[in-house]
């Protein structure tokens, strides 16, 4: 996920920073599978969650926990004390509902102080929830997924902070039977819940029995998760997931143990990265989490550049996208950059490789603020282990270092061609998939190791503590007709990198094919920067973007060996890909499968005798 360093920042100093010793004990089996674990054990950790909003409610009751921009442009503020508050008087009003696992909260919204708020609640009555990707609700124009959602979890309250956008989304389908909370604009017809009555419910006894029954194996919450069919999983997310994996973190990231951490963040809540480390990262260490209203876009970035002129970070995380946006910003700006900088411990990205360019400018900025470089750190996980399960640390990094299993963890490297697939153990995997009892049973070994899917390797084979490498998904690759293995992640990000920064991922097609070809989706606003103001299908056939991703196919040809990693022909798609369809998940993943299938017939252009005029052909020779 990492990039090497070649500039001269790379050679300052790293800031210090606590964090431990990354070492693993290794146990190689006769059957070539390798164990790798951490040397230290995990320590203790609190049966539940709210335990930890009880005891920094006690500790530091008027600390900020959470906080959002209110209408006239400041902070609507939150501190543990009324944090503590609202979720006893919020989880009172739930016990009323009938509600249960069977029956519990669904929050459509998007990350808000009042999301949090009945989240908190949720937790404290022991009622699970699940936070449902808006777009299902806001961007599909079928709401075909957020029907097989609601049909997968049934219910009993769903919460909405602001009805009016999601009324036809309710109107379609809110089951009759299942309770409807606003906080504020109830859609017409519909009877509704206010949350400010809510929140003036006056607890009892009752809210505190409830919470004193929640323990380890009690269900926190449901984080969904789309699978290759596209349909979403429901993860079962328990109280002991996501308690062990927030006190592996602090024991990774002991900085985190010296203060109260100071987020700005924007990452979604119904997705593990945002709801489980971010938002659980300020919850368990008494941190203050700033909620972004800015997105990595060229215009959602000037509200997260606004926002950090407020707000100075100990820890930033985000998508590496987020950080390529942020940088002409700290370029530009001398007092957002002294701002950003003033405090910042380390950076963290997550979901896709960082681009070299971006890591580069990330170091020159930092050292020419503080004389230092702010380490950049990654790891691997996944919504079924709460996420964390291997950090890397601070130092230098290689294209896809993954690092070494955090304390806790068991890593399994099972024998997978010339490579291995990994697997996990530990107190922060999964139970399984909410009402899926055949999806949980393929999902782990006959030793209970959850099966990633993903391919690692080792940095260095003779010295295994040099950590892991990324090296793509094993379902995503496939044979050619001449029985040749083709690795599609390693192959994906190749070209990716090749294309820079016009292509946002590639979609490989060839199986049983005799050559490798590519479907090319677009990095929109890099091509806009280049091309000014266009639809897609105009940034498609724009003949600078073209030339670009010719010089790009020539670049990966002249680094090919052979047939398994030379893509002979692309096209560029010049329609998006569909969430309704299976194409895309709601957070920008792209479904390999579902886009080879669903464009089966641009497949047969890149296939044709001759070529038709948009597809582009890398020429043979260029090859190695």
């Amino acid at each position: 996920m990492a990039g090497g360093h070649a500039t001269r920042a790379s050679t300052a100093p790293l800031k210090p920073v606590r964090y431990a010793t990354m070492r693993a004990d290794v146990e190689r089996r006769a059957d070539g599978s390798i164990l790798l674990r951490h040397v230290d054990a995990l320590g203790a950790f609190p049966a539940r969650l709210t335990d930890r909003l009880v005891h920094w409610a006690g500790r530091t009751p008027d600390a900020v926990f959470v906080a959002e921009r209110d209408p006239d442009g400041g902070w609507r503020e939150v501190t543990f004390a009324q944090a503590l508050r609202a979720a006893r008087a919020i989880g009172e009003a739930l016990l009323k509902l009938d509600l249960s696992v069977e029956r519990p909260v669904a929050i459509l919204s998007g990350n808000s102080v009042d999301h949090a708020l009945m989240a908190l609640g949720c937790l404290y009555a022991g009622v699970p929830w699940c936070p449902v990707s808006p777009p299902y609700a806001l961007v599909s124009k079928d709401f075909g997924k957020l029907r097989y959602v609601i049909g997968k979890l049934t219910p009993g309250l769903i919460f909405v902070e602001d009805g009016a956008p999601f009324a036809r989304a309710l109107e379609a389908c809110l089951p009759a039977d299942c309770a409807l909370a606003c906080s504020r604009n109830p859609p017409p017809g519909r009877e509704a819940m206010s949350l400010s009555d809510m929140l003036g419910a006056a607890p009892s006894d009752a809210v505190e029995a409830a919470r004193a029954k929640v323990g380890p194996d009690s269900i926190a919450k449901f984080l969904l998760t789309s699978g290759s069919t596209g349909n979403p999983k429901a993860v079962v997310n328990t109280q002991r997931m996501w308690c062990a994996n927030l006190e592996m973190i602090g024991a990774t990231l002991l900085a985190l143990r010296d203060e109260p951490p100071v987020f700005l963040d924007w990452l979604p809540w119904n997705h593990t990265f945002g709801g489980n480390h971010n938002f659980g990262i300020a919850f368990y260490y008494g941190g203050a989490l700033y909620i972004d209203d800015g997105r990595p876009t060229p215009n959602g970035v000037a509200a997260t550049a606004r926002n950090l002129r407020d707000i100075a970070p100990t820890a930033f995380f985000n998508v590496p996208k987020g950080f390529e946006s942020l940088v002409p910003y700290l370029r530009d700006d001398a007092d957002l950059r002294r701002k950003f900088y003033s405090r910042l411990q380390f950076t963290f990205f997550a979901g896709a490789g960082l681009s070299q360019h971006v890591w580069d400018a990330l170091d020159e900025l930092s050292v020419g603020e503080t004389g230092h470089r702010v380490p950049m750190l990654t790891g691997l996980g996944a919504t079924e282990t709460a996420p964390s399960a291997l950090f890397t640390w601070p130092g230098e990094s290689l294209a896809g270092w993954i690092g070494l299993p955090v304390p806790g963890v068991e890593i399994k490297l099972v024998p997978s061609g010339d490579r291995h697939e990994a697997r996990v153990r530990g107190p922060n995997v999964t139970p399984g998939y909410w009402r899926d009892p055949e999806l949980t049973a393929a999902a782990f070994d006959e030793e209970g190791f959850y099966k990633f899917g993903d391919a690692v390797r080792f940095v260095d084979p003779a010295d295994p503590q040099k950590g892991l490498l990324f090296d793509g998904r094993i379902a995503e690759d496939f044979k050619l007709a001449t029985g040749t293995w083709v690795h599609v992640g390693p192959l994906r990000a190749g070209l990716v990198r090749a294309c820079a920064p016009f292509v946002r991922d590639v979609v490989i097609a060839g199986i049983n094919r005799d050559d490798l070809t590519a479907l090319v989706l677009l990095d929109e606003d890099a091509c806009r920067a280049r091309c000014g103001e266009a639809p897609l299908a105009a940034l498609a056939a724009h003949a600078d973007v073209r030339d670009a991703l010719r010089a790009g196919l020539a670049t990966q040809a002249r680094a090919a060996t052979g047939s398994s990693n030379f893509i002979a022909r692309a096209i560029v798609l010049d329609t998006p890909p569909s969430l309704d369809l299976g194409e895309v998940t709601d957070k920008g993943s792209i479904n390999q499968r579902a886009v080879l299938q669903r464009r089966a017939a641009l497949v047969e252009e890149l296939y044709a005798e001759t070529p038709p005029p948009r597809v582009l052909v890398a020429r043979r020779e260029t090859a190695q």
